[in-house]
């Protein structure tokens, strides 16, 4: 009987990658994790899983290190430390392929010089960078965002846009741009990994690494934000509108002409899926706003109103006032 050779296509070949005669290795990709102070946890095991995963599949795929500012360990947002592998003196980070710098909720907002200098070094070598939960703050605040699209948490994405008006702050939870990637959620942690053994190792690795884990697909096709599960394709769009529009904020005029439904369907729509007409659903969403940069930078409070479409401060004050029980001036000012 003749022997037939047959080949999976890519998609079966992820599937099976791990039962295949094995490939000879190509070049190890190697991935640095710089550990800040309360770093998302979550993140960062999400993003080691899909690694470690690839390491399984096929031995030698990935190298990965941890550092932190000092060598000590850092401790996590759920107060689990993590002691770092190698230091940064070390020569090897400049043979580095990627460094992600973890941040969190709790990391402080301040730049430390030795970061920003730290990063412009690395970007010198060529090197990728990426950020995890909110450590594209980091990054963009060094100036290494310029005329790039970025990911990063709803806490400071305006905040950012804000600081580093050159970068294209996206509403999406997980941003790929040539070489800086950054994801806002853990589930992004692992998808931006994926993303870069798909690009930077091999594609039938990448579905390796997500056949084996039993991922939902579903989770990664394009993920913008997470709005209420009932609402519909049209109210998405306007409220996407109200979010583009918050330092001129749009009439309900403007809003339908954009959408191509009458006054009257808007209204319909927003109170049938969120109990609230449209103008108190942009109010919130405007004083949210107001509330994350107030937090988030250094604008003075008639900045922050102007920047939500509040053109009177006492407005602002008033407004900010009802929904936060204290005025602006009295919020938290996160170090920056």
């Amino acid at each position: 009987m003749q022997t037939v050779n047959r080949h999976f296509n890519a998609a079966f070949e992820g599937r099976n990658l791990k039962f295949l005669e094995q490939r000879v290795p190509g070049k190890t990709s190697k991935i640095g994790f710089l550990l800040l102070d309360n770093f998302s946890l979550p993140c960062f095991t999400q993003a080691l899983d899909a690694l470690a995963t690839a390491n399984l599949i096929r031995p030698g795929s990935v190298r990965t290190y941890t550092f932190s500012y000092s060598g000590a360990e850092v401790i996590s947002d759920l107060g689990i430390p993590i002691r770092p592998d190698t230091p940064l003196t070390d020569i090897r980070v400049a043979q580095i392929d990627l460094m992600i710098v973890c941040g969190g909720l709790r990391t402080p907002r301040a730049v430390p010089a030795w970061l920003s200098n730290l990063l412009r070094k690395l970007a010198g070598y060529s090197m990728a960078l990426g950020g995890l939960w909110n450590g594209t703050w980091y990054i963009g605040l060094a100036g290494l965002l310029d005329g790039y699209k970025c990911a990063i948490h709803p806490e400071q994405r305006l905040a950012l846009a804000e600081n580093v008006p050159q970068a294209c702050v996206s509403q999406d939870s997980v941003v790929f741009d040539r070489n800086r990637l950054s994801a806002a959620t853990p589930v992004g942690a692992f998808q931006v990994m994926v993303q870069w053994l798909r690009e930077r190792c091999d594609p039938a690795l990448a579905e390796a690494v997500i056949a084996l884990l039993d991922y939902d697909q579903t989770r990664f096709q394009s993920a913008t934000r997470i709005h209420q599960p009932n609402m519909t394709l049209p109210l998405r769009e306007i409220i996407r509108l109200m979010e583009a529009n918050l330092e001129e904020p749009l009439d309900i005029q403007q809003m339908a002409k954009c959408v191509k439904l009458s006054p009257r369907q808007i209204q319909r729509l927003f109170r049938n899926q969120t109990g609230n007409t449209p103008q108190q659903y942009y109010l919130q969403l405007r004083i949210t706003e107001a509330r994350r940069l107030l937090q988030n930078t250094a604008l003075s409070v008639m900045e922050v109103g102007l920047a939500c479409g509040f053109v009177a401060a006492t407005h602002f004050s008033r407004t900010y006032s009802k929904f936060f029980g204290r005025p602006p001036s009295k919020e938290t000012r996160y170090e920056l």
